[in-house]
């Protein structure tokens, strides 16, 4: 295990023993969590590594008391209902259609084709969930953050500066996403670093330099994981090929 002046690296063999220690702090944290305030609230991210960590949690989540969970997404693609591309289907599959999680804790993204059409007003109604939660338990538990290769969080991509540079709103509509679909709602840096634990969960050689990157401090218009942190922590769990550029 490795530091840097603000987080803490820890690099894995491969994609698998990557996914297992991620699926491994997730419990961690929120047992923890649920333990010192009763409730605990996570934040998931999509993508391959993501849902494959989910499914791992599924196989395995220990004393996690899924009752006492509050389930946010980190962003979403702004599509209709039962889309595949919709993280929060995949999310469902991979793990919270089999676990006993309230219904009422899971708090998604509208669709597209829902109450709010317009994506500002469902960023809008997303911030109002997510500005609620956090004025009743001060701050997400548990952040988890992939990472593409041009070193995007969330949807936070290089040089959209306007959702880069937000600094009030908990929640924006993004309509030019270079990757498709587009439109997509996404949490923002006041939003991530209202988080206690931000962990970072990325694989691929291909994410080697935007790692390196962000761990050297790179201006987050560049490379937008550089400007994410936790309050108590900041983790990058990383397999060995993401991990190439940190010498």
């Amino acid at each position: 295990m490795t530091t840097s002046s603000e987080a803490v690296v820890e690099v894995h063999t491969d994609g698998d023993a990557l996914t297992t220690a991620a699926a491994r702090r997730f419990v961690e944290v929120l047992v923890a969590a649920q333990a010192e305030r009763g409730s605990a609230s996570v934040v998931v991210t999509g993508g391959g590594t993501g849902i494959t960590l989910l499914e791992k949690v599924r196989a395995d989540s220990g004393d996690l008391d899924w009752s006492k969970l509050d389930v946010f997404w980190g962003d979403e693609r702004f599509v209709p209902a039962g889309d595949p591309e919709r993280n929060e289907l995949q999310a469902h599959r991979a793990l919270l259609d089999h676990v006993p999680v309230d219904p009422a804790r899971i708090h998604t993204v509208a669709t597209s084709d829902g109450e709010y059409p317009d994506p500002v007003e469902a960023a809008a109604e997303y911030a109002t969930a997510v500005r609620a939660h956090l004025a009743a338990s001060g701050a997400f538990d548990l952040h988890l953050l992939g990472m593409g290769p041009d070193g995007h969080i969330n949807s936070l991509f290089p040089g959209h500066a306007d959702a880069i540079g937000e600094e009030r709103e908990y929640a924006v509509a993004v309509t030019d996403s270079p990757k498709p679909p587009p439109v997509r709602v996404t949490l923002t840096y006041p939003a991530i670093r209202r988080s206690r634990h931000v962990v970072f969960v990325v694989s691929g050689s291909g994410k080697a330099d935007p790692v390196a990157a962000a761990l050297q401090g790179a201006d987050p218009l560049r490379v937008p994981a550089a400007g994410a942190h936790g309050s108590e922590s900041t983790t990058w769990l990383l397999d060995a090929d993401a991990a190439a550029g940190l010498g």
